[in-house]
Order: structure tokens, then C-alpha cells, then sequence
């Protein structure tokens, strides 16, 4: 009895931890801003969805969603094709000066390195590029980390896939491409639906590159964007958590649609 209590104790105080900040997020965008700094209510007394009509109607917050749909799902995209690619050619081409087990590493290090070390050097090679303030210089900016990522991730994916099964494509006269593609890289499918849910969490909520290559409605990303909403004397509380929600959305949407690839992509490879 004492241990279906503690696993029911237990199970209660997991579920506040998760979906307490959920309530508050949802609950602050239903309030007004007297309501959430000087009223501080549970639970808004007077629900009111102004604060998501004033976000699209004087914040300009479509355009912020926008760019960061558009600046997320290109970067993504390059960077899942070029990292595919640049693994496959790891794990079964023979690298000189037996490269094959330090590239990986290599580029983790990349990785890992803080943001904020290359920023300046990033800043200014854009500045010089022209692409400040602009969906190019972002998208290109995210696939540069994104590709080494991806590259890392899927390298551990393509090593679990048995390379015979290539070989009898190409014996029956299917090219290395052609194998690759309609062999390889359906089976490893999992792999890069868990790699895009790691890429799209990292990418849309991306803030320190968005401030400093953004400074206009035209290219500034929801996090970027949201940020505009910090006064100097005062913050639009109701709106910063109407937001909140809305940039959930396509986060929540997204691993939805791939959770069946996910569910077997975490079973195999880099993330298991």
C-alpha cells in the first residue's frame, strides 16, 4: 500500500512539475496585464484572447512566426541533406590518414564550442556578405551548425545499417547513389526524424544569433521578436505569454507528425 502511495506521490508531483508551466503560460495569456502584475490571480477571472488579436495586429508577430518557419525549415532541411550525406561518406568511404573515427569528434567540437565565442567573427562576415537582416544570412548561419550536428548524429545511424544490403543493390546495377538513396536512406529514416526533432528544437528557439543579425520585422524570429516586447518602462506580460503559446505550437505540431519515426530513432543509434 505504501508503495502505491509513493507511485501515486510520485506520479502527482512529476504531473505539476510538466504541466505547471504549461498552466501558467496559457493561463497568463487569457489575462489582462492589470490582472497578471497587480491582481496576480490563480486563473484568469476575465478570459479574454485580446492579448493574441494584439500580437498580430500591432506587434507584427506574423512576421516574426514567419521568418522563423521559413529560416527553421530551410536551414533544417540543407543542413539534414548535406549531413547525410557528409555521414554516409564517413562510415563507408575510406578517409585518408584514418580519419574515420576522429571526423565525428572533430565535429562535435565544433559544435559544442559557445555560441557566443564566433558570434563577432559570424557577425562580421555577414556584415561584409551583405546578408544582415536578411532570411539568407540566418539560414545560412543555422545550416553551419546544423550540418555538423547532423552529421554527428546520423554517422552512429548509418553504421548500424548493414552495408550488404547496398552491395546486393549494386550487384543487381543499382549505382552508389542509387542505393544509397532508395536503401540507405529509407532505413535510416528514424535517424533523421530524431536528428530534425534535435535540429528544429535547436533552430527555432535560436536567440543570440537572431539578435545580433536581425534588427527589423523583415528577418527577426519569434524569439528575436518576442524580446521586442521588453519595455523600458514597462513589459506586455499578456502578450509575451500569448506568444509563448502560439510558439509552441509548431514545436508541439511538428514532433506529432514524426513521433513514430522518433519513438524508433531514439532506439537506435548516437541517442541511445
Amino acid at each position: 500500500m505504501s508503495t502505491r502511495l509513493a507511485r501515486i506521490v510520485t506520479t502527482l508531483f512529476v504531473l505539476a512539475v510538466v504541466l505547471l508551466p504549461i498552466y501558467w503560460l496559457v493561463s497568463t495569456s487569457l489575462k489582462s496585464n492589470r490582472e497578471i502584475t497587480q491582481e496576480g490571480t490563480l486563473y484568469p477571472h476575465v478570459p479574454t484572447l485580446d492579448n493574441y488579436v494584439r500580437l498580430f495586429t500591432e506587434k507584427q508577430f506574423g512576421s516574426y512566426l514567419t521568418n522563423s518557419l521559413v529560416v527553421t525549415f530551410f536551414s533544417v532541411a540543407i543542413a539534414l541533406v548535406v549531413g547525410a550525406m557528409g555521414a554516409y561518406a564517413i562510415v563507408r568511404f575510406r578517409l585518408p590518414f584514418a580519419m574515420e573515427g576522429k571526423v565525428g569528434l572533430f565535429l562535435l567540437t565544433l559544435r559544442i564550442i559557445p555560441p557566443v565565442v564566433i558570434l563577432i567573427p559570424v557577425y562580421l562576415l555577414m556584415l561584409s556578405l551583405g546578408l544582415l537582416d536578411t532570411w539568407l544570412g540566418l539560414i545560412a548561419t543555422y545550416t553551419a551548425f546544423n550540418v555538423t550536428f547532423c552529421v554527428w548524429m546520423m554517422e552512429s545511424f548509418f553504421r548500424e545499417i548493414p552495408v550488404d544490403l547496398e552491395e546486393a543493390a549494386m550487384v543487381d546495377g543499382d549505382s552508389r547513389f542509387g542505393a544509397f538513396r532508395r536503401i540507405t536512406l529509407p532505413l535510416a529514416a528514424p535517424g533523421l526524424a530524431a536528428t530534425a526533432i534535435f535540429a528544429v528544437l535547436v533552430t527555432f528557439n535560436e536567440f543570440l544569433f537572431a539578435l545580433a543579425l536581425t534588427a527589423t520585422p523583415r528577418a527577426m524570429t519569434m524569439p528575436r521578436g518576442t524580446a521586442t516586447l521588453i519595455g523600458r518602462i514597462d513589459t506586455d506580460w499578456a502578450s509575451m505569454a500569448a506568444a509563448g503559446v502560439i510558439g509552441a505550437l509548431p514545436i508541439v505540431f511538428f514532433a506529432l507528425l514524426v513521433q513514430r519515426h522518433l519513438v524508433r530513432g531514439l532506439t537506435m543509434g548516437a541517442v541511445k
